[in-house]
């Protein structure tokens, strides 16, 4: 697949409008995406300035090369369905069907992949991004500007164009779900495939897993095949995360595989009721995707339903905590227990993560010869009289730094300045910030992702 004239010539009319759009805005306007969908968890007003239209489609894919050559604004969705057919799949896939290439490398993501392959940063081979001074640059000419992308959140420049590594996949997917009993023994499972690529002899192509409660773990290990004895289908009455507790041994397409999470939103569907049997059976399937379940949350925290039923019951609010963390493999069984004896959140999703290569990434250092587990946890707690209205996230921040970990911004962060500095490479960030937005016109990172 090559890039078809029409198909360049409508990219580079749509990068024009974007660096148009963004001339025409007030120097003193704030500088925001109109995009059609997200999956941040900072929901705060303002009106959008720059429209991306256009900026959504894969441009080439390279099957001899492995590379695809991808808009910025593509969703994986899109992008997986323009690479399987080639037998490829980006080397990160993360779980949601409407997180985009561009989100997720300048806001990060993660999926069962990871253990081995890092982050999708990681697998960019170069970028042309749009700074705040209006520039289109490459990132071959500025490397600094690759290596200060992730976790920047725009607030340096917008991907509009990436070429990314793909790495070749089969048609199934086995899956075994082990389970343990108890934090140490999962850890322990964790490392050691993080560290062998196996698991019982046999090879290990992805890896994550679920704590249901204090004393029910599971470590899902899945293997690429070429063919199956049965298919099981999640994406119908059948909800994935309960088949890891009933099976011991599961098959599904690597297409099914990839999008596991986006039909429940891993679990979050049950707040909604989407999993009760009468409800899932009248819920058209097309609208059983992540990206409808967020909306309906949006609708919810603008009306503010969800509190005022709380309050109605008694307690003093919920306090929505939607995080995904960060640990060292060796310090996951005391976040786990800090977690279920002041949190109380389950289920829990568990995902080994190891940087792919020894590159600086200053806005989210990893040291390269740990083993990290991210920790998801996204649900409501009750919160006492008094207690601050960020009290269980600011609670989480405070334990992860004492356990050498930190978290992904896409949600709330409580952050100290000086805290965030130290976490998020901040003296970097604002070298970067004066080499690349010397005007300011993005927002600044901590002003975006913490005090809005």
């Amino acid at each position: 697949m090559t890039v078809g004239a029409d198909a360049e010539t409508a990219h580079r009319e749509a990068v024009d409008a974007v660096r148009e759009g963004l001339a025409a805005l007030p120097p003193d306007a704030p500088v925001r995406l109109r995009k059609k969908t997200s999956n941040l968890f900072r929901f705060r007003g303002g009106a959008g300035g720059l429209t991306v239209d256009g900026l959504d489609r894969v441009l080439s894919v390279d099957p001899v090369e492995r590379t695809a050559d991808v808009a910025g604004m593509t969703t994986y969705e899109d992008l997986v369905a323009a690479t399987l057919p080639h037998g490829l799949m980006p080397l990160v896939v993360p779980q949601l069907k409407t997180i985009t290439l561009g989100g997720a490398v300048v806001g990060l993501g993660i999926e069962s992949s990871s253990f081995r392959d890092g982050l999708p940063h990681e697998s960019v081979l170069e970028a042309d991004v749009l700074t705040g001074t209006g520039d289109i640059l490459s990132t071959s000419d500025h490397p600094d500007l690759l290596s200060g992308l992730p976790n920047s959140y725009g607030t340096l420049g917008y991907a509009l164009r990436l070429k990314i590594e793909l790495a070749p996949v089969r048609p199934f997917v086995r899956l075994r779900h082990v389970r343990f009993d108890t934090a140490e023994e999962i850890t322990q499972a964790l490392a050691e495939v993080a560290k062998t690529r196996e698991w019982a002899g046999e090879r290990v192509d992805f890896c994550d897993g679920v704590v249901f409660s204090a004393r029910e773990h599971y470590m899902t290990v899945g293997e690429m095949v070429d063919t199956a004895p049965y298919l099981s289908d999640y994406t119908g009455q059948q909800i994935y995360y309960r088949s890891i507790q009933d099976r011991d041994t599961d098959f599904v397409t690597i297409h099914d595989y990839l999008w596991r999470w986006d039909t429940d939103w891993f679990w979050c569907s049950r707040a909604l009721g989407v999993q009760h049997p009468v409800v899932r059976r009248l819920w058209p399937a097309r609208y059983r995707r992540s990206d409808v379940y967020r909306r309906i949350v949006a609708l919810d925290r603008r009306t503010g339903l969800s509190q005022a039923l709380a309050r109605r019951s008694g307690v003093a609010g919920v306090e929505p905590i939607i995080q995904d963390v960060e640990v060292p493999v060796d310090r996951l069984p005391e976040f786990l227990a800090f977690f279920h004896d002041e949190i109380g959140i389950s289920p829990v999703w568990l995902c080994p993560l190891r940087q792919r290569d020894r590159r600086s990434w200053p806005l989210y250092p990893l040291d390269p010869d740990t083993t990290y587990v991210n920790v998801g946890f996204w649900s409501d707690a009750p919160l006492a009289p008094g207690q601050a209205e960020d009290h269980h996230n600011r609670r989480i921040e405070q334990v992860l730094m004492g356990l050498d970990g930190h978290k992904s911004l896409y949600s709330t962060s409580s952050y100290t300045p000086d805290e965030f500095d130290a976490l998020y490479g901040g003296t970097t960030y604002r070298e970067l910030k004066a080499r690349y937005d010397p005007d300011g016109r993005l927002p600044d990172l901590y002003t975006k992702t913490v005090t809005g």
